[in-house]
């Protein structure tokens, strides 16, 4: 039978590794896009992602008590992705947009506001205690392989899990094929090379922006979604625990490289996670609590050591 280390290790640590590092490189997806394009830091993606999972709760919600239908999270994101996308270009209309031609540091101050009033509107509009998102216990599906030399490998993995590993692959692709095969994803790219010269030469930059809020939004509601069916709770500081992660997922991978963000949340990801089991005796290495320093540490230890990333991004 497989050996107690085996079995702990991989259904305990390394899938929850890799179903939060799926979560950090969707996240991660936004912030490089619109760091690469709009040239500043959103510290407000974390909330707009928080949000996108209390919108999918209000639409099971609404589903369950007038039509009494249980939606899945995921039927339920399809509506609650639409009003999240007009709250992405909302907040770019009457608070970025204004600072378009301002100082950096403008920008970045005027996100970490956006950032506070956004929390504050959901403590006002769902309240400031903890919902739960899904009831009930998720069941594991165990997979067992049997090998003729005599190991049998059991991962015990839940559809939650499951469709976070099917949903990530498929933005992934989706999102590769709009970069290098649409005529937006091309002037998407251009923009981020240089905005000027992407101008000059015909392409209409206020609508490749208003395509990155999109798609930034988009990336955003499956991640936000897709912790809050992990956890199965929401709660008004999700967000920003998030947001911390995800900065360094997009610094670790490259900043204006998408698919860095996606290497990136996968190494943050499986590095908390694995950093919390006891490779040395019972102990864990780290304690649990410290698990988010751990994306600090690397996010630093990034900037001093290769600031441009994994797949040389921009370095600021």
């Amino acid at each position: 039978m497989w050996d107690a280390f085996g079995f702990e290790f991989v259904n305990f640590y390394f899938i929850p590794g890799l179903v939060l590092g799926c979560i950090y490189a969707l996240g991660a997806i936004g912030i490089t896009l619109t760091f690469s394009i709009l040239r500043f830091a959103n510290f407000a993606h974390g909330e707009l992602m928080m949000i996108g999972s209390y919108l999918t709760w209000t639409v099971m919600a609404i589903a369950t008590a007038f039509l009494g239908i249980a939606l899945h999270p995921l039927i339920a994101a399809v509506p609650a992705t639409i009003v999240l996308i007009f709250l992405f270009l909302w907040t770019d209309k009457f608070f970025y947009k204004p600072f378009r031609k301002a100082d950096t540091i403008k920008v970045v101050m005027a996100s970490f506001g956006m950032m506070l009033v956004l929390r504050s509107a959901v403590q006002v509009i769902w309240g400031p205690n903890q919902q739960t998102f899904v009831s009930g216990i998720a069941k594991p599906n165990p997979v067992l392989r049997e090998w003729s030399g005599g190991l049998d490998l059991m991962l015990l993995i839940p559809n939650k899990h499951l469709f976070i590993f099917a949903g990530t692959l498929i933005f992934v692709i989706a999102l590769s094929y709009l970069l290098n095969r649409t005529r937006i994803g091309k002037a998407m790219r251009a923009v981020s090379d240089s905005p000027d010269l992407a101008h000059v030469t015909g392409i209409d930059v206020d609508q490749v922006i208003r395509a990155t809020w999109i798609v930034g939004g988009t990336c955003a509601m499956a991640a936000g979604v897709f912790l809050a069916m992990d956890v199965q709770m929401l709660e008004t500081t999700m967000g920003f625990r998030m947001l911390l992660p995800m900065f360094a997922a997009a610094i670790l991978g490259g900043i204006g490289k998408p698919y860095g963000a996606v290497v990136g949340g996968l190494v943050i990801g499986l590095a908390e996670e694995l950093s919390a089991y006891p490779w040395i005796g019972d102990a864990p290495l780290l304690s649990p609590g410290y698990k988010s320093g751990v994306a600090f540490a690397i996010m630093v230890i990034m900037l001093i050591v290769r600031p441009q990333g994994i797949f040389k991004g921009r370095s600021f």
